[in-house]
């Protein structure tokens, strides 16, 4: 049987190693479980995570399932498909977000932006022998 983890840093769709000996968590037949070959992250929140035994054939169809189409947390429209994602000043740990395509475009530039200012700003170790990257 899956089971659930601490906060982890992780988002739904990772895969992890199964112990030996576990068993598919979805099979149907209890008579004819089938031995997992792969652990799935399943739903996420700030508190932690639920993982998904499950053998080739179950991991095929929650792989092969559509991406959940439902209002983006952020814009709070249905612009199709929503992919999970955590805001990087909510920690690694925080919260999981679904936003939509549109959203994670913006996120994305905005944190481009980001990166390009913090290499253009100089900073008091600019000029400090003591923080030299070539050391």
């Amino acid at each position: 049987m899956g089971s659930a983890t601490g906060p982890i840093s992780t988002l739904p769709g990772a895969k992890f190693k199964v112990p030996a000996g576990t068993l598919c968590d979805h099979c149907e037949d209890d008579d004819k479980k089938t031995p997992a070959v792969v652990r799935i992250q399943g739903e996420t929140d700030s508190f932690g995570a639920e993982l998904l035994d499950l053998c080739a054939e179950c991991a095929k169809k929650v792989e092969d399932a559509p991406d959940p189409e439902w209002p983006c947390d952020w814009c709070k429209k249905e612009n199709g498909p929503v992919k999970p994602v955590r805001d990087p000043e909510e920690s690694m740990c925080g919260p999981v977000y679904h936003i939509c395509a549109d959203c994670n475009k913006k996120r994305l530039k905005t944190l481009a932006d980001m990166h390009d200012y913090l290499d253009s700003v100089e900073t008091e170790y600019d000029d400090d022998p003591r923080y030299c990257e070539n050391d």
